[in-house]
């Protein structure tokens, strides 16, 4: 059984710790207010320019842009991997890199080359340690992203399904459902498919189409497009790949600091937990050396007696 000092030690060891996860847990909890507000400033701004494009594209129809053409072979694959530049998060960069890894095998076994973009200094050193180097590294971003780094992606990715350098860009990262849950998303960006926008945009008009007042006239008209709708079309298409690739890194951040927030809780509760199991075992063993000393200091009166 240990002695008196070790317990004493181990307890002072542990509530230093406490100390250490409850603040941060603090620290995250004040953060994911800012985070959280950054998405939604951003949401109406992404869902616009989702609408637009998928109004646009069925206006149009058919069109020669190279980032709606969908390429014949998969040859090489650029994954986009948003992860932290910290850890202490509880899965938030594991369960992303260990999808982004499965991925990886698949594409690989259909024939195509993976290139790795490494958003977070998570993910950087875990490429780097299995010696595949990422063609783009971004790292101090992760909690504050930034719009230039958007831009960076979009700019490579573009160019690369353009000069059919890539045939296929996806993003893959947590998606912040709320403040104490993640939820792990992969998105296909490059090629933009059009179709599937439209679809979206036609299920969300007919919700509250179904709740709207009958007397309220459904809005119709032409729209004038300038030079045309295909060079509106152009123009939108590399925007909407820095929104949707932007959107997933501030999206990943309100999730990080939620994970981070929950993972430290949890270790603050364990350690509550363990400090008061060894404050009981002091005591059992502070109690057994009293009756201990007790039952000597008798025995030798006793044998003084004698």
């Amino acid at each position: 059984m240990p002695n008196l000092h070790d317990i004493e030690r181990r307890i002072k060891s542990v509530s230093s710790t406490k100390q250490i996860t409850r603040t941060m847990e603090m620290v995250a909890a004040a953060k994911i207010r800012r985070a959280t507000e950054r998405v939604e400033a951003a949401t109406p701004y992404s869902t616009s320019m989702v609408e637009i494009l998928a109004n646009v594209a069925e206006r149009v129809g058919g069109s020669e842009n190279a980032l709606l053409q969908k390429h014949d072979e998969v040859k090489n694959v650029l994954v986009v991997v948003v992860v932290s530049d910290r850890g202490l998060a509880g899965g938030f960069n594991s369960n992303v890199l260990r999808h982004v890894e499965r991925l990886m095998k698949e594409k690989t076994a259909a024939g195509a080359q993976v290139h790795i973009a490494a958003c977070g200094k998570k993910a950087i050193g875990y490429f780097s340690y299995r010696k595949i180097k990422p063609v783009l590294e971004f790292k101090d971003l992760s909690a504050d992203p930034t719009v230039e780094e958007a831009t960076a992606l979009a700019t490579y990715a573009i160019a690369g399904y353009k000069e059919g350098s890539l045939d296929e860009v996806v993003v893959v990262y947590n998606h912040a459902k709320n403040a104490a849950e993640q939820t792990l998303r992969e998105e296909l960006v490059l090629p933009v498919d059009t179709a599937s926008l439209i679809e979206e945009m036609a299920d969300a008009a007919a919700e509250p189409a179904a709740t709207s007042s009958k007397d309220e006239p459904a809005l119709s008209g032409d729209v004038v497009f300038e030079p045309d709708a295909a060079a509106v079309l152009d123009k939108l298409l590399p925007a909407y790949v820095r929104t949707t690739l932007y959107h997933a890194l501030i999206d990943s951040a309100a999730g990080e600091q939620g994970a981070r927030r929950t993972a430290m809780k949890s270790a603050t509760d364990n350690a509550n937990e363990m400090v008061d199991s060894l404050t009981r075992l002091y005591n059992r063993v502070r109690q057994g050396a009293i009756t201990t000393e007790i039952s000597e200091i008798v025995g030798g009166a006793a044998a003084l007696e004698d």
